[in-house]
């Protein structure tokens, strides 16, 4: 279904009170942190092949190393995130997912030993695959235009995929990108269902308006 501008204006107020709440947790977990001299991201940040640091791989986008850290994160991620889920809530957390897996499984399995990887910005390498390459695949004129924006301004990015950074874990951003890329395929727009209803049955009935409204709401 094509969105009307009713239903883009309020999935991007979706979009906005989401990226919102996630900025807000993510300061909370870094106050708190800080407060006990990082003892979190040492706890729970993701150390590799180890089976009890599996779960981790959720919590390490919420834990950070510095004040610099998190702010250099914060903006990539609130902007990159706000586009990606500007469409439907729906999509957008089936692609935060995926990112998120193939993110810390990249950093799991291939991270040298001993090592804790922990920050957001493998969501941001995640979100900036996703946006570029639903932009390309999506037959819908805006992400296509912020696809182009998106690639342009922020390509100096790849570089940060590449083992050139002293301290910087080029594999969480890696694994980020290929979760973000993968997201944007599996999740990308088929088109128009061309099959019509038999005549036998009803255009419309309580179903079909049930269906209505969870599409409306962005489910």
């Amino acid at each position: 279904m094509a969105s009307t501008p009713a239903r883009l204006l309020a999935d991007s107020r979706r979009a906005l009170l989401t990226m919102v709440g996630l900025l807000a947790v993510i300061w909370l977990v870094q106050l708190v942190n800080w407060m006990d001299d990082y003892g979190l991201t040492y706890q729970h940040g993701l150390m590799p092949r180890r089976l009890d640091e599996l779960p981790d791989v959720f919590a390490m986008p919420l834990l950070h190393f510095s004040w610099e850290h998190i702010e250099a994160n914060s903006w990539p991620l609130f902007a990159f995130g706000f586009l990606s889920a500007y469409r439907g809530m729906k999509r957008f957390l089936w692609a935060t997912l995926m990112i998120v897996v193939v993110g810390g499984l990249t950093v799991w399995l291939c991270e040298r030993p001993e090592t804790v990887t922990a920050g957001a910005s493998g969501l941001v390498y995640g979100y900036f695959g996703y946006l570029v390459l639903r932009g390309v695949l999506d037959r819908n004129l805006l992400d296509a235009v912020i696809a182009v924006v998106v690639a342009a301004v922020y390509s100096y990015l790849l570089i940060g995929v590449l083992p050139v950074t002293q301290g910087v874990s080029w594999l969480g951003h890696l694994g980020g990108l290929i979760g973000g890329l993968t997201a944007a395929w599996l999740l990308r727009n088929r088109g128009p269902k061309t099959a019509a209803a038999p005549a036998s049955e009803p255009a419309a009935g309580p179903r079909s308006a049930l269906h209505k409204e969870l599409d409306d709401l962005g489910l």
